[in-house]
């Protein structure tokens, strides 16, 4: 093997696809993603909406997307106490990556 070749693990670490690919490449974040690319959701239909997610990881996920700046999360009211969920403008801007990386997937047969 060539050492050309190596990536070094500060070369990894400093890819800015890598740092994207941890906070988009779990398991819930594509379908919170999607869902919130339609329009805002409040949590209660989130959670009725993506079969199999709990409660806790649905939380989690939302803090995540929320703190890299691709969710915005808005309460509303102090009785009874709402949230609503949107796309920020980053993360209307990862929507067409998304959509391009889910037809390169149907076309490349990914499904392992």
């Amino acid at each position: 093997m060539s050492t050309d070749a190596v990536v070094t693990t500060a070369a990894y670490e400093a890819c800015p696809v890598t740092g994207v690919l941890r906070t988009i490449g779990d398991k819930w974040s594509p379908a919170v993603l999607r869902l919130l690319a339609e329009r805002g959701h409040g949590f209660n239909e989130l959670d009725r909406s993506i079969e199999g997610i709990s409660r806790r990881m649905l939380t989690r996920t939302l803090r995540s997307l929320e703190e890299a700046g691709y969710v915005l999360r808005t309460p509303y009211g102090p009785a009874p106490a709402r949230v609503e969920y949107t796309l920020t403008a980053r993360g209307r801007s990862l929507r067409e990556q998304l959509r391009a990386l889910g037809q390169w997937a149907s076309v490349h047969d990914t499904g392992l």
